[in-house]
């Protein structure tokens, strides 16, 4: 049993309502709810939210009713872990257990099905705990990210003995990027956060981790739809 789940709170400082907002000709949670609910290896479907035009909305495309989140998991400060905690155990209240927790960040709207199904695969090879989206870093603490001293000095963030001189030579890092994760039941269940225990990466193209975060990030999300749509 693959239960897929969207995390949509009401509130967003950076983009008020961005997850109920229209992009490209329909709300911005649709771009994520849609490829779970046509996905055909996820069995269900539970949307978290504290906003009730958004329940609604998702309960009548077929979503589980597990009612609005509470308060507690409302605020800016609620964190994503116990979200999905909660997210679990009201949807295994009314579907049983669960075998994977597949979550799409509800403001990452460029992924692929075949990202979900990448996503999916991968972890059913590794059995990790958690299956991350990724990307490689733009900028590498290395070599190019930099941070200042007490004096306001800038240095390598991460120096390693004799220096980097150019970016092949620094190790490689990855960026978090907020789109797909996969997510052990028995793991969200007994751990407090993200890294407690093995979390792997998916690795997604940079052109599909654009996250919303912004009223830039929204156009420059809205402009890649539309190219997108004109290839």
């Amino acid at each position: 049993m693959i239960l897929g789940h969207i995390g949509a709170r009401k509130g967003s400082k950076g983009v008020p309502g961005k997850n109920f907002r229209m992009i490209h000709g329909k709300p911005l949670i649709d771009w994520s709810l849609d490829q779970l609910l046509a996905h055909p290896l996820v069995d269900a479907v539970v949307v978290s939210t504290d906003d009730p035009e958004i329940y609604d909305h998702a309960v009548a495309k077929g979503a589980l009713k597990i009612g609005l989140r509470p308060a507690h998991l409302a605020t800016d400060t609620a964190g994503k872990w116990g979200v999905w905690q909660h997210a679990l155990e009201a949807s295994e209240a009314l579907i049983g257990p669960v075998d994977a927790f597949l979550d799409l960040d509800c403001t990452s709207p460029l992924r692929l099905p075949e990202d979900i199904t990448a996503a999916l695969a991968l972890y059913n090879i590794e059995h990790p705990d958690l299956v991350m989206s990724c990307c490689e870093a733009r900028k590498n603490p290395y070599f190019n990210l930099v941070e200042p001293d007490a004096t306001g000095a800038l240095h390598v963030s991460k120096p390693l003995p004799g220096g980097v001189v150019a970016r092949q030579q620094a190790p490689i890092v990855y960026e978090h990027a907020a789109s797909t994760y996969v997510v052990s039941p028995a793991y969200l269940k007994r751990s407090k956060g993200l890294w407690e225990g093995r979390v792997i990466p998916y690795l997604m193209p940079p052109e599909r981790c654009v996250d919303i975060d912004t009223p830039f990030d929204f156009r420059l999300v809205e402009f890649l739809m539309q190219e997108a749509q004109n290839d």
